[in-house]
Parts: C-alpha cells; sequence; structure tokens
C-alpha cells in the first residue's frame, strides 16, 4: 500500500473510533499480542521437555489422549464393553 492509502485508513480510523481512543485501542493491541507471544513460547517450550510435571501436578504422558475401547489400569479383565459391529446392526 503507498503512503496515500496508509494516510486514507489513518483518516477513516480517526474518524470511526476518535483520536482519544486510537491510542488505547494500541496499547491493548500491544498487550494482546505479548501476552500471545508468551503463551505461544510456553507451549513450544512444553512440548521440548516431554514428562515434566505441569500444572495440576499432571505429567505429559497422564494428560495424553487414550483409547476409550481400551481397557484401564486397575479394572478387572472383561469389565470393559466392546462396542458392536456393523453386524449387531442387522435385521
Amino acid at each position: 500500500m503507498s503512503p496515500t492509502h496508509w494516510l486514507i485508513v489513518l483518516v477513516v480510523l480517526v474518524l470511526l473510533f476518535g483520536a482519544k481512543k486510537l491510542p488505547e485501542m494500541a496499547r491493548s493491541v500491544g498487550r494482546s499480542s505479548r501476552i500471545l507471544k508468551s503463551e505461544m513460547r510456553g507451549l513450544r517450550d512444553d512440548d521440548e521437555r516431554p514428562g515434566e510435571i505441569g500444572p495440576g501436578g499432571a505429567t505429559r504422558a497422564d494428560t495424553e489422549v487414550r483409547d476409550p475401547g481400551a481397557r484401564q489400569p486397575g479394572t478387572p479383565e472383561g469389565t470393559a464393553r466392546p462396542e458392536p459391529g456393523p453386524e449387531a446392526h442387522r435385521a
């Protein structure tokens, strides 16, 4: 975009929001982007350190998604019921 286009955009923003609100909105956007960057950095650091204890004392292995049909540790065999297959729906 050329400088003329930026000037037109700036004038429209001032007309829409007012000169008093623009600096406040810019500060808010800046804070939000800093928070987003720090959270993304934290997620990346969490991925680089598997097995480390996270919030609430849960390790990465504790929070992994498990197969819901699989037998869970501590349950006796035969208590987990498998999902019925397509043959169960035949008339």
